[in-house]
Parts: structure tokens; C-alpha cells; sequence
């Protein structure tokens, strides 16, 4: 590439209301003070020439997970005409969470996980609190938490689910969570670039189908050399091919059973950077997108 690097950042579509990616105008702002011609677009945006560009960012695409195949197929067009990160085939492999278990084969610390595509019967626990959720989802949308033995509100949502052509997974829930939290722990450009930690998301007997914060109270965390092996554990298992490279994941750990962190969720497609909470970060990331679009 010569001259001015073209480089769009993609985002959702808020319908007149205020977006909520608060990092996406001061990554806009600082890209451009370093340079680059720097577009926000719209992913189902029509008329966005997509060849225009010499990278396309996807940042905050966060309705993405109710219109999976839609999506998807706008990867693998964006892909074909330019230079998309991360990588299509990596956007395909994450849009289905059934990774968890792709990873937890390869030996990465993982939160147990089983999947009800719609048909299967379904197997609630009985001894243990559990979670429900899709397997394509974000936000904390269609979650819900449930103590052991409660079958008939588990079943209506699995029901719901299932109508709708969503694959269930199930795990336990870990009441570590309560406690200690989540903790993200963000990279780009193949490093590591600050961590968070948030407090519990799912409350008990909170409707599958309520609005739900998806990081309360969220603050700074350091997190601990057996964080980071296992996040690092996480992205090495990723089925990257060839010459490609992530140019940023966010890796979501808990606490489990045994003490140890495990693997909640990998987010290669759309995560949240909270560059709000990590200012000093802005350049990191501004310096590896640069990196990625020459």
C-alpha cells in the first residue's frame, strides 16, 4: 500500500438512536491524527464501496448475532474485495459458540458446555445452578440463570429458542462469578493490551428476555500470570491458516471450580475495548490498525 492508508471501522446501525460504542469516535479521531483516511460505516450499508478501502475493522457490529447469516455473508463479500480483520473464516469459527467445546478439546480450560440444536431433547440439571443461552448471542441476550431443578420457565425459553432457530447451549453456573466476577482481557496486534473486570451479569430470576447490563461495574484489572497463560492458551488454539493473524481478541475468564481460570467466552468479531476505562491503550491500537492496513 501507498500513501494514505483507507481504513473503515464498521459498526452497527443504532436507528436514530445514540450508539453505543463509546470507543469507536476517539479510535475514529486518533486514526485520523496518525494519518489515515478513516470512514465509520454501517456493515449493512448498500452502498459502502468496500474495495474502497484498504482495511475494514469490524468494531461494533453488535446486532450481528440475531442476523448470523446475514453477517456472515457480508464477511465473506467485504473479504473478497479487501483486507477484512480479523479474518473471514475466524468471523465464521466465532460467530458459533460451539468454540467453547473446540477449545476445551484442545486442552484450553473452558467452562463445561453442552449444545440443544432445535429437536434434540433437551437434559436440564437437577443438582446444580445453571445458565441457558444461544449459541450465537451477545450482551447477555436470551441468558438466564436458573437454580437446580427449575425445569418449566429453563423449558418455555429453551422453546422459545428453538422456534426461532437458535441452538441452546447449557453450563453450570459458576457462583465464583458472584465474588470475583469476569475478567476481559483484551489483545491487538498480538499483545497483550489492558485487562477489566466486571461483576455478575445474570441476577437470579431475571427473565431470559429482559434488558440486561452487559458490563456492570466495570473497572481496571491486572490480571494474574495464570490469566494470561490461559488467555494466551485460548488464542494459540485458535485454527488460524496460513499467514493470517488476529488483529485483536478479547478473551473472557472466570474462575472455576478447582480455583483455576477458564475460558467463559472468545470474542474474535465485535468486542468492546473500553478504551474509556484504558486511555493509554488508544495509541497501541492505533499503531497496530496502521500496522494491519499496510
Amino acid at each position: 500500500m501507498a500513501g494514505t492508508p483507507r481504513i473503515a471501522l464498521v459498526t452497527y446501525d443504532p436507528a436514530g438512536e445514540v450508539s453505543k460504542d463509546q470507543d469507536l469516535p476517539v479510535l475514529a479521531d486518533a486514526l485520523r491524527e496518525a494519518g489515515a483516511e478513516t470512514t465509520v460505516v454501517f456493515w449493512d450499508d448498500p452502498d459502502v464501496d468496500w474495495a474502497g478501502f484498504d482495511l475494514v475493522v469490524i468494531r461494533s457490529t453488535w446486532d450481528y448475532s440475531w442476523r448470523a447469516e446475514e453477517f456472515t455473508a457480508w464477511a465473506e463479500r467485504c473479504a473478497k474485495a479487501t483486507r477484512l480483520a480479523n479474518p473471514v473464516d475466524i468471523v465464521r469459527w466465532n460467530a458459533d459458540k460451539r468454540y467453547l467445546g473446540l477449545l476445551a478439546e484442545a486442552g484450553v480450560p473452558a467452562v463445561p458446555t453442552r449444545y440443544f440444536a432445535p429437536g434434540d431433547p433437551v437434559d436440564l440439571p437437577d443438582d446444580h445452578e445453571y445458565v441457558v443461552k444461544p449459541t450465537s448471542g451477545a450482551g447477555a441476550r436470551y441468558a438466564a440463570r436458573y437454580p437446580a431443578g427449575e425445569r418449566d420457565a429453563a423449558l418455555r425459553q429453551v422453546e422459545r429458542m428453538h422456534a426461532e432457530g437458535f441452538t441452546v447451549m447449557l453450563q453450570p453456573y459458576l457462583t465464583s462469578i458472584d465474588t470475583h466476577g469476569e475478567r476481559a482481557l483484551q489483545f491487538y496486534g498480538g499483545r497483550l493490551l489492558h485487562a477489566s473486570r466486571k461483576g455478575a451479569v445474570l441476577a437470579p430470576d431475571t427473565p431470559y428476555d429482559a434488558d440486561k447490563i452487559a458490563h456492570p461495574d466495570l473497572r481496571p484489572w491486572e490480571p494474574t500470570p495464570a490469566e494470561v497463560a490461559v488467555a494466551e492458551r485460548a488464542l494459540a488454539a485458535v485454527p488460524l491458516s496460513g499467514d493470517q493473524e488476529l488483529l485483536y481478541a478479547r478473551v473472557d475468564l472466570v474462575t472455576g471450580p478447582d480455583g483455576e481460570p477458564c475460558v467463559m467466552e472468545l470474542e474474535l468479531i465485535e468486542p468492546n475495548l473500553f478504551l474509556w476505562l484504558h486511555p493509554e491503550s488508544v495509541p497501541r491500537v492505533v499503531e497496530a490498525v496502521l500496522a494491519a492496513a499496510g
